[in-house]
């Protein structure tokens, strides 16, 4: 039975995914019902830019990209090289030269049907397509900051999930978080960890600044985004000070200026959270055009 979404979305597209070695037609890039990630969260993936026919970072999502499969007994057959080549490939067969670039690996259908899952193969597969801001419009004339929720979950113990991977199970509170953000009208929700520490959001890391200084939460049971690496980088550029520690919520109302970051999301100001407002100072708005002419130089 159709709903008719199927018929405009992301599976109705023209163009190829790379799919275990093989150009395969987007529609036809298809799983089985029983795939053991879709039944158990076993799956890894990476979210990447080109710019201008370039990957940035291409190398470290690559390896963070093994190194997730790693943590979740994901094998992945193919050398860094092997899957740099087919990510470049794939987008030259699509004509894409801006592009987001999407791997992931997972454990597919097999002998085994249930949390074991050993006797059942694992792949790959690379699609790509261009997608413009994760935040609202392309139009970056007037960055005015978006509005965040505080959502209801947290960010889990290092002890209980692979927190350092870029698991896809792990992205479902982010949804949930997400869904209940947007529909209250807000662009996206905050996250606390286990200790009620300032985390992230559901998909970007967060900076704030206060007397000039740039304060961020420490990445010790959450993703250390590359772009987060990155614009840390930039501030060190710019003898920025920088305090990577854990922030208590009620810091908020002391903070001037705040950001997040992503490989989706780039470098993305924040107006509002909840009840905190910040203005999108002149730190911000440099690295927004810090990072733009990074990624693009």
């Amino acid at each position: 039975m159709s709903t008719g979404s199927e018929d405009t979305g992301y599976g109705n597209r023209d163009g190829y995914i790379w799919f275990n070695g093989e150009f395969v037609p987007w529609r036809s890039a298809n799983v089985h019902i029983l795939t053991h990630a879709m039944h158990y969260g076993s799956s890894v993936f990476e979210g990447e830019r080109a710019y201008g026919g370039k990957i940035f970072a291409n190398r470290k999502h690559t390896l963070r990209l093994i190194e997730s499969a790693r943590q979740l007994d994901i094998d992945i057959l193919y050398t860094p090289e092997e899957i740099e080549k087919a990510k470049s490939d794939v987008m030259n067969l699509n004509g894409l030269s801006d592009a987001y670039v999407r791997p992931v690996a997972w454990r597919g259908v097999g002998e085994d049907m249930g949390v074991a899952s050993q006797k059942n193969p694992c792949n790959l597969a690379i699609a790509t397509w261009e997608w413009g801001r994760y935040y609202g419009s392309d139009d970056s004339s007037e960055i005015k900051g978006i509005k965040l929720d505080i959502s209801d979950w947290q960010r889990p113990s290092e002890k209980t999930i692979p927190s350092h991977a870029k698991a896809s199970g792990l992205y479902m509170i982010c949804t949930v978080s997400k869904h209940k953000a947007q529909k209250k009208g807000f662009t996206d929700a905050l996250m606390f960890d286990y200790r009620g520490y300032v985390a992230e959001a559901t998909g970007a890391n967060i900076f704030f600044v206060k007397n000039g200084e740039v304060h961020t939460p420490l990445p010790d049971c959450f993703l250390n985004g590359i772009t987060r690496q990155t614009v840390l980088e930039l501030l060190k550029k710019r003898n920025i000070k920088v305090h990577e520690r854990h922030i208590m919520p009620s810091e908020m109302e002391d903070f001037e200026q705040c950001w997040l970051t992503g490989t989706a999301a780039e470098v993305e100001p924040v107006g509002q959270i909840r009840d905190y407002n910040f203005e999108v100072g002149e730190l911000a708005k440099q690295m927004v055009a810090d990072y733009s002419q990074l990624v693009r130089s």
